[in-house]
């Protein structure tokens, strides 16, 4: 039986497939969802993030789902705008998470405005990882739709080791930390070729140091756990790319979605995304005419694995590709026309 958790804009479904074919359940519907997390390692236990109403959790493979006391809050520097307790505002916008792959009782989320919090207790209780607005790049940090924040766009765990932490802000900086101590949290940002408008990360179980990166300014990859990185780009006509997802069997192969700007990535009345793929040093292929929508009136679409398959959800429904997106499978769960207007924010996928 698989389980796939796809979060959209105002909706989580919870569509499984089972022995007499897809069921599909909508939970937090009306929230305005940004991001999806879980573990294999507790494959019951699922994470919703909210713009407006915090975090969500389910225990059990999502039957019910429970809104979690985070604590989360952000220094304000005075007592304006609500400000309590010398100057501090509870933030409501949860805006990315990360489950370690060593530990699944271990978790981070980020936040908007930009901060990086992380639980050991399975999300039970947080610690702020202090340091993140003290960097030197924070002044030019900045989201165009609201230009005076900025946000935690998303987290990823290196695999090959728990205290290597990466962010991506958006707009603003690509940054590794190092949380061995999560008291002293050591922050290392814009390293050599990484990008600043960082949509998605990706890290590789197989192949140590690597990193990929989605970016509104591009795609990246580093060699090194994220001290420096390259922009192969041959091929890639679209380069507002939004997620990445490399080949589970080699690190070598990579899938992106994209295209050539937010109005066209996000916005389904205007929307024409793209999925490209590159092989090795070979340029990037536009994977058309493979079962997977794409062109004009698609959104980007955004990916994940899971057991080798490759899944996709775009507002045109939710995909499965076991050749690494040389065909495509659409999978026949309950597709509203509401869900064709709406772009999604997350994609969990639990065999």
């Amino acid at each position: 039986m698989t389980t796939i958790y796809a979060a959209m804009r105002n909706r989580l479904l919870v569509c499984t497939d089972g022995e007499d074919g897809w069921t599909t359940a909508e939970h937090l519907k009306g929230h305005d969802l940004e991001c999806v997390a879980s573990s294999p390692d507790e494959p019951e236990r699922v994470f919703v993030g909210t713009f407006e109403d915090g975090l969500y959790r389910t225990e059990d493979g999502g039957g019910t789902f429970e809104r979690l006391e985070t604590g989360f809050r952000i220094e304000t520097g005075d007592e304006s705008r609500g400000a309590e307790d010398g100057g501090t505002v509870e933030t409501e916008a949860v805006m990315s998470l990360a489950v370690s792959p060593h530990d699944p009782d271990v978790v981070y989320a980020g936040t908007e405005p930009s901060r990086v919090y992380r639980s050991e207790d399975g999300g039970d209780s947080w610690t702020h990882l202090e340091g993140i607005v003290d960097l030197p790049s924070e002044e030019e940090w900045f989201f165009p739709p609201r230009p005076d924040t900025h946000h935690t766009r998303w987290l990823e765990v290196d695999p090959f080791d728990p205290d290597r932490l990466y962010v991506g802000i958006e707009l603003g900086a690509f940054i590794v930390g190092d949380v061995s101590d999560p008291s002293d949290v050591h922050w290392h940002e814009r390293p050599p070729g990484s990008r600043r408008d960082n949509h998605s990360l990706a890290v590789h179980p197989d192949r140590e140091g690597r990193v990929y990166s989605a970016a509104g300014d591009g795609f990246a990859v580093s060699n090194d756990g994220g001290e420096s990185f390259s922009h192969p780009q041959d091929g890639l006509e679209h380069t507002y790319c939004w997620s990445v997802v490399p080949d589970p069997a080699d690190p070598d192969r990579i899938l992106v979605s994209s295209a050539s700007g937010a109005s066209k990535a996000h916005t389904a009345e205007t929307a024409a995304s793209y999925v490209y793929r590159k092989d090795g040093d070979e340029p990037w292929e536009r994977l058309e005419e493979r079962g997977l929508p794409m062109g004009d009136g698609v959104v980007r679409a955004v990916f994940t694995t899971a057991d080798g398959t490759v899944y996709g959800v775009n507002n045109r429904g939710l995909f499965r590709s076991s050749d690494f997106g040389d065909s495509w499978e659409r999978a026949d769960v309950e597709w509203d026309e509401g869900l064709e207007t709406q772009t999604p924010r997350g994609l969990v996928v639990v065999p």
